[in-house]
Protein backbone atom coordinates (compact mmCIF):
# COMPACT_ATOMS: atom_id res chain seq x y z
CA UNK A 1 0.00 0.00 0.00
CA UNK A 2 1.41 3.28 -1.00
CA UNK A 3 1.10 6.05 1.59
CA UNK A 4 0.57 9.53 0.48
CA UNK A 5 2.52 12.76 2.28
CA UNK A 6 1.01 16.24 2.46
CA UNK A 7 2.98 18.38 -0.03
CA UNK A 8 3.76 21.54 1.53
CA UNK A 9 1.17 23.37 0.34
CA UNK A 10 -1.37 20.92 2.43
CA UNK A 11 0.41 21.53 5.59
CA UNK A 12 1.21 25.23 5.56
CA UNK A 13 -2.49 26.51 4.10
CA UNK A 14 -5.82 25.54 6.11
CA UNK A 15 -8.52 23.37 4.42
CA UNK A 16 -11.18 26.05 4.71
CA UNK A 17 -12.35 26.37 1.03
CA UNK A 18 -10.59 23.86 -0.85
CA UNK A 19 -11.56 25.22 -4.07
CA UNK A 20 -10.70 28.68 -3.51
CA UNK A 21 -7.72 27.53 -2.27
CA UNK A 22 -6.52 25.40 -5.16
CA UNK A 23 -7.41 28.35 -7.68
CA UNK A 24 -5.54 30.84 -5.47
CA UNK A 25 -2.44 28.44 -5.25
CA UNK A 26 -2.85 27.72 -9.00
CA UNK A 27 -2.43 31.38 -9.91
CA UNK A 28 -0.16 31.82 -7.41
CA UNK A 29 2.16 28.99 -8.93
CA UNK A 30 1.56 30.27 -12.13
CA UNK A 31 2.43 33.79 -11.42
CA UNK A 32 5.87 32.51 -9.62
CA UNK A 33 7.29 31.35 -13.11
CA UNK A 34 5.83 34.20 -14.90
CA UNK A 35 8.27 36.32 -12.33
CA UNK A 36 11.41 33.69 -12.64
CA UNK A 37 10.60 33.62 -16.40
CA UNK A 38 11.57 37.74 -16.35
CA UNK A 39 15.13 36.71 -15.25
CA UNK A 40 16.33 36.20 -18.78
CA UNK A 41 20.34 35.54 -19.99
CA UNK A 42 20.20 35.50 -23.62
CA UNK A 43 22.95 33.74 -24.79
CA UNK A 44 24.17 33.95 -28.21
CA UNK A 45 24.61 30.39 -29.58
CA UNK A 46 20.78 28.86 -29.06
CA UNK A 47 17.91 30.37 -29.85
CA UNK A 48 16.13 29.02 -26.41
CA UNK A 49 17.48 31.60 -23.15
CA UNK A 50 18.88 30.80 -19.98
CA UNK A 51 15.63 31.86 -17.13
CA UNK A 52 14.49 31.47 -13.65
CA UNK A 53 11.38 29.44 -15.49
CA UNK A 54 12.78 25.97 -14.54
CA UNK A 55 13.33 26.45 -11.11
CA UNK A 56 10.24 27.74 -10.42
CA UNK A 57 8.49 24.87 -12.22
CA UNK A 58 10.64 22.85 -9.68
CA UNK A 59 9.52 24.18 -6.87
CA UNK A 60 5.65 24.43 -8.25
CA UNK A 61 5.65 21.00 -8.94
CA UNK A 62 7.25 19.91 -5.53
CA UNK A 63 4.77 22.42 -3.04
CA UNK A 64 1.69 22.77 -4.93
CA UNK A 65 1.72 18.42 -5.90
CA UNK A 66 1.14 16.78 -8.62
CA UNK A 67 -2.86 17.61 -9.61
CA UNK A 68 -1.96 21.55 -8.79
CA UNK A 69 1.89 21.73 -10.03
CA UNK A 70 0.48 20.70 -13.94
CA UNK A 71 -2.54 22.64 -13.22
CA UNK A 72 -0.28 25.66 -12.60
CA UNK A 73 2.12 25.58 -15.47
CA UNK A 74 -1.00 24.75 -17.78
CA UNK A 75 -2.54 28.58 -16.71
CA UNK A 76 0.82 29.52 -17.14
CA UNK A 77 1.39 28.92 -20.63
CA UNK A 78 -2.69 30.13 -21.54
CA UNK A 79 -1.70 33.32 -19.74
CA UNK A 80 1.06 33.31 -22.53
CA UNK A 81 -0.94 32.19 -25.23
CA UNK A 82 -3.71 34.42 -24.70
CA UNK A 83 -1.21 37.58 -24.87
CA UNK A 84 -0.11 38.13 -21.61
CA UNK A 85 3.60 39.12 -21.02
CA UNK A 86 4.59 36.10 -18.88
CA UNK A 87 7.03 34.16 -20.57
CA UNK A 88 10.83 34.83 -20.95
CA UNK A 89 11.39 38.88 -21.47
CA UNK A 90 7.50 39.32 -21.58
CA UNK A 91 7.14 37.77 -24.68
CA UNK A 92 3.54 36.37 -25.18
CA UNK A 93 1.02 35.40 -27.57
CA UNK A 94 0.25 32.06 -29.72
CA UNK A 95 3.23 32.04 -32.05
CA UNK A 96 5.48 31.85 -29.34
CA UNK A 97 3.95 28.30 -28.76
CA UNK A 98 5.06 27.56 -32.01
CA UNK A 99 8.66 28.41 -31.42
CA UNK A 100 11.89 27.20 -30.34
CA UNK A 101 10.42 27.11 -26.65
CA UNK A 102 7.28 25.07 -27.16
CA UNK A 103 8.70 21.92 -26.09
CA UNK A 104 9.36 23.49 -23.02
CA UNK A 105 6.41 24.75 -21.96
CA UNK A 106 4.97 21.29 -22.53
CA UNK A 107 7.69 19.70 -20.34
CA UNK A 108 6.81 21.74 -17.88
CA UNK A 109 3.54 20.32 -17.46
CA UNK A 110 4.51 17.07 -17.30
CA UNK A 111 7.51 17.90 -14.73
CA UNK A 112 5.42 19.71 -12.36
CA UNK A 113 2.69 17.05 -12.30
CA UNK A 114 5.31 14.13 -11.68
CA UNK A 115 7.51 16.23 -9.51
CA UNK A 116 4.11 16.88 -7.67
CA UNK A 117 3.44 13.07 -7.67
CA UNK A 118 7.01 12.60 -5.79
CA UNK A 119 6.49 15.21 -3.63
CA UNK A 120 3.03 13.66 -2.33
CA UNK A 121 5.11 10.46 -1.60
CA UNK A 122 7.59 12.87 0.59
CA UNK A 123 10.85 12.38 -1.42
CA UNK A 124 11.45 16.65 -1.58
CA UNK A 125 11.74 16.47 2.41
CA UNK A 126 15.35 15.41 3.07
CA UNK A 127 18.27 16.61 1.51
CA UNK A 128 19.23 12.38 0.47
CA UNK A 129 16.19 12.17 -1.39
CA UNK A 130 15.28 15.88 -2.18
CA UNK A 131 17.22 15.53 -5.61
CA UNK A 132 15.55 13.02 -7.27
CA UNK A 133 12.31 14.37 -8.24
CA UNK A 134 13.76 17.87 -9.71
CA UNK A 135 16.63 15.24 -11.57
CA UNK A 136 13.32 13.95 -12.64
CA UNK A 137 11.65 17.03 -13.69
CA UNK A 138 14.87 18.60 -15.38
CA UNK A 139 15.02 15.47 -17.42
CA UNK A 140 11.57 15.95 -18.83
CA UNK A 141 11.79 19.53 -19.69
CA UNK A 142 15.03 18.19 -21.50
CA UNK A 143 13.31 15.74 -22.94
CA UNK A 144 10.50 17.61 -24.94
CA UNK A 145 12.32 20.47 -24.99
CA UNK A 146 15.11 19.04 -27.27
CA UNK A 147 12.45 16.71 -29.10
CA UNK A 148 10.33 19.80 -30.42
CA UNK A 149 14.33 21.42 -31.21
CA UNK A 150 15.07 18.15 -32.66
CA UNK A 151 11.93 18.86 -35.23
CA UNK A 152 12.70 22.35 -35.99
CA UNK A 153 16.45 21.54 -36.00
CA UNK A 154 17.46 17.96 -35.84
CA UNK A 155 19.23 16.18 -33.17
CA UNK A 156 22.63 17.18 -33.06
CA UNK A 157 21.23 20.85 -33.06
CA UNK A 158 18.30 20.15 -30.56
CA UNK A 159 21.34 19.17 -28.28
CA UNK A 160 23.89 21.90 -29.04
CA UNK A 161 21.05 24.54 -29.04
CA UNK A 162 18.53 23.26 -26.42
CA UNK A 163 20.54 21.17 -23.94
CA UNK A 164 24.54 21.09 -23.94
CA UNK A 165 24.05 25.37 -23.05
CA UNK A 166 21.92 24.97 -19.90
CA UNK A 167 23.29 21.43 -18.33
CA UNK A 168 25.76 23.76 -15.68
CA UNK A 169 22.64 26.53 -14.76
CA UNK A 170 20.19 23.86 -14.40
CA UNK A 171 22.44 21.86 -12.36
CA UNK A 172 22.87 24.79 -9.67
CA UNK A 173 18.94 25.14 -10.34
CA UNK A 174 18.10 21.42 -9.23
CA UNK A 175 20.84 21.86 -6.62
CA UNK A 176 19.13 24.99 -5.13
CA UNK A 177 15.65 23.46 -5.01
CA UNK A 178 16.92 20.42 -3.39
CA UNK A 179 18.08 22.26 -0.36
CA UNK A 180 15.14 24.62 -0.47
CA UNK A 181 12.06 22.21 0.47
CA UNK A 182 14.06 20.50 3.08
CA UNK A 183 14.70 23.62 4.62
CA UNK A 184 10.94 24.67 4.02
CA UNK A 185 9.68 21.72 5.20
CA UNK A 186 11.83 22.16 8.43
CA UNK A 187 9.97 25.78 8.85
CA UNK A 188 6.42 24.58 9.01
CA UNK A 189 7.21 21.33 11.08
Amino acid sequence: MTTFAPTLYARTFPRTDARLRDLMLVFSGAIFVALLAQIKILLPFTPVPLTGQTFAVLLVGATLGSKRGAASMIFYTALGAFGLPVFAGGASGMAYLSGATLGYLVGFVVAAYLIGKMAERGLERNLRTSLVPFLVGTFVIYLFGAGWLTVLFGIEKALALGVLPFLVGDAIKMVLAALALPAAWKLVC
